[in-house]
C-alpha cells in the first residue's frame, strides 16, 4: 500500500494496525480478488477494491460482499466475468453495475462514474467516467474514497481517507455542500456511519447537514427508510438518532421523535421524554442477543411518540399522558407507513408500543391468572420482546423504585413460566375445537361455530383449562342462552 498518504506522527501506530488488518483481510479474499483483477487486465481494464471494502478491510471487518470499479463498460465486465463466475446478475446494470459470484463472494463490479444528478428528485443520471480519480472524487465521504488496484495491490487515497479513518472522523472528499448537494441523502449516511462506526461528523460536515436537511426532502421514503434502518441498527444508534434531531434532518421524515422534545415544566413533574426514549433504546440494545433487533430498536424509539398530544396537567400541579399507548400506536402506523415498512414489520412494532404500559399495575397485586393469560396471549410470538422493551423502559434513578419495578417484573415472568408449566400459554385454544362444536350444536361451518369458539375461548382465558365435561356443559349452556344448536 505504498501510495497512502503519510500518518501524522500521533496516529503512526494506529494506522500501522489499520494496514495490517487491511493486509490480513485482502489476502483472505485474494484468491478471488486478484484472479479477477488478472482477467480484467488481460482484457486491457483495470479492477480497483473500492469504497467501503477498502475502509471495512482497514477496519479488520471486509465481509463476503466486495466492491469493484473499473474502466470497463457493462457489456466489457459481462464479457470478462462469463465462464468464469459461478452467477451473474445484472439488476444494477443501469447504474453501471454487474454483480456476480465466486467461492461464496458477492462481487460488484461497477464501471468509473462521473454522476450528474436531475436537481429536481436529486436521484442519479449515470455518466460514466475515465479514471479512478475521478470516481473517488465523486463519493460520499474520503473514508470511502479509498482503493485497493487488483492484483498489484496499489492503494489510492487521494482525499486523505486513510488519516481520517485513524482520527474517527467522517469528512466529504469536496466541500460538503458539493457533496451533498449532489445527493441530499448523503447527510442521513454521514449519521448512519456515525452510529455504525462510532465516528465523529466533521463540524464544517455537520453544519452542512443542519443548512441543508430541507433537501433531503426530494428523496424518496425508500432510500430514506433504508438508510435509517442501518442508523437504528448500529452499534451506536443513540449518537445516529441525536444527529437527526440537532441537524434537523428527524423533522423530515419523522417528527415524532423531535416531538419527544416536550418543555420541562418547572416542577419538574414529569422526565424528559427525549433523553428517556434514548436510554430505553439504548437499554433495548443491551438485551439483544443475536444481533440488531430492529423490532425491538423501533418499538423503543416509538413507545411514548403519543405522549406529547395526551399530555394533560391537573389541578394539583401533576403531568399526566393518559391512554399514550394507544394513541402511540397510531402515530407509529402511520409514520411507518409513510416511510414505506413492510406491513408485517409494522404491525408488530405497533403491537409493541400498544402494549408497553400493559404490565404497570402489576405489583398493585390486582392481577390473577386470568390477566396474566390474557398478558401472555395478547403480546403472542412478541412476548419475549415485550418482556425486553417492559424492562428497557425502567429508566427511574430512584435506586429503590428501579428495584421493585424489576421485582415485580421478575415474579411476572416467573408467574407466566408457572402458569405455561401448567397450561400450554404459547397456545392457547378453546377446550373444544370446531368440529367438537358443530357436532354438540347440530350445526354446519358457519358464524354460529366463530362465536361459539370466541365464547370458549374467552373462558379458557378467564379459568384455565376444563375437562371434557365441563367444557360441554359450558358450551351447551351457553347455546341455550344465544338460542342456537339443533
Amino acid at each position: 500500500m505504498s501510495e497512502a498518504s503519510a500518518p501524522h506522527a500521533a496516529d503512526r501506530r494506529e494506522l500501522t494496525a489499520a494496514q495490517r488488518n487491511a493486509v490480513a483481510e485482502l489476502l483472505r479474499v485474494s484468491p478471488v480478488a486478484d484472479e479477477l483483477g488478472r482477467r480484467f487486465a488481460d482484457a486491457g481494464h483495470e479492477l480497483h477494491l473500492v469504497g467501503g471494502s477498502v475502509r471495512d478491510a482497514l477496519l479488520g471487518r471486509l465481509g463476503d460482499d466486495l466492491d469493484f470499479c473499473t474502466d470497463a463498460h457493462p457489456d466489457q465486465t459481462l464479457r470478462i466475468v462469463k465462464g468464469w463466475a459461478e452467477s451473474i446478475w445484472e439488476t444494477g446494470r443501469e447504474f453501471g453495475t454487474i454483480g456476480c459470484q465466486r467461492d461464496g463472494l458477492r462481487l460488484e463490479i461497477t464501471t468509473f462514474r462521473a454522476e450528474a444528478y436531475d436537481q429536481v428528485s436529486r436521484n442519479p443520471v449515470v455518466e460514466y467516467g475515465t479514471s479512478l480519480t475521478e470516481d473517488l472524487r465523486r463519493r460520499d465521504f474520503t473514508i470511502n474514497a479509498m482503493a485497493v488496484s487488483l492484483p498489484a495491490h496499489r492503494f489510492t487515497d487521494p482525499h486523505g481517507g486513510l488519516d481520517d479513518l485513524a482520527a474517527r472522523v467522517i469528512r466529504t472528499p469536496g466541500t460538503p455542500a458539493e457533496s451533498f448537494g449532489d445527493d441530499p441523502l448523503r447527510m442521513l449516511r454521514a449519521a448512519r456511519f456515525a452510529a455504525q462506526l462510532r465516528f465523529a461528523v466533521h463540524p464544517d460536515v455537520r453544519a452542512a447537514m443542519t443548512s441543508m436537511a430541507a433537501d433531503l426532502d426530494r428523496i424518496t421514503a425508500e432510500r430514506i427508510r433504508d438508510e435509517f434502518t442501518k442508523l437504528l441498527c448500529g452499534a451506536d444508534p443513540i449518537t445516529g438518532l441525536r444527529l437527526l434531531v440537532d441537524t434537523g434532518l428527524a423533522d423530515r421524515f419523522l417528527p415524532e421523535l423531535t416531538g419527544l422534545k416536550l418543555e420541562i415544566d418547572e416542577h419538574a413533574q414529569h422526565k424528559d421524554v427525549y433523553e428517556h426514549t434514548l436510554t430505553v433504546v439504548a437499554n433495548a440494545v443491551s438485551y439483544e442477543t443475536d444481533g440488531c433487533d430492529f423490532v425491538l430498536r423501533m418499538a423503543a424509539l416509538m413507545h411514548d411518540v403519543g405522549k406529547p398530544a395526551t399530555k394533560a396537567v391537573g389541578s394539583d400541579g401533576r403531568v399526566s399522558f393518559h391512554h399514550h399507548e394507544v394513541v402511540g400506536a397510531r402515530l407509529t402506523k402511520a409514520r411507518m407507513k409513510a416511510m414505506r415498512y413492510p406491513k408485517d414489520v409494522t404491525a408488530q412494532v405497533v403491537k409493541l408500543v400498544g402494549l408497553h404500559l400493559r404490565f404497570y399495575g402489576y405489583g398493585r397485586g390486582e392481577w390473577t391468572d386470568s390477566a396474566v393469560r390474557r398478558y401472555v396471549t395478547d403480546a403472542g410470538d412478541l412476548l419475549a420482546r415485550l418482556h425486553k422493551l417492559t424492562r428497557s423502559d425502567c429508566t427511574t434513578r430512584n435506586r429503590r423504585k428501579a428495584a421493585a419495578l424489576a421485582a415485580d417484573y421478575d415474579a411476572l415472568e416467573e408467574r407466566i413460566a408457572r402458569i405455561a408449566a401448567e397450561e400450554d400459554l404459547a397456545r392457547v385454544r378453546p377446550d373444544l375445537d370446531g368440529n367438537a362444536i358443530m357436532e354438540l350444536l347440530g350445526v354446519p361451518p358457519g358464524p354460529i361455530v366463530g362465536r361459539a369458539w370466541k365464547h370458549l375461548k374467552e373462558l379458557r382465558l378467564e379459568r384455565g383449562p376444563l375437562d371434557r365435561d365441563e367444557a360441554e356443559a359450558e358450551l351447551l349452556r351457553w347455546a341455550r342462552e344465544e338460542g342456537v344448536g339443533g
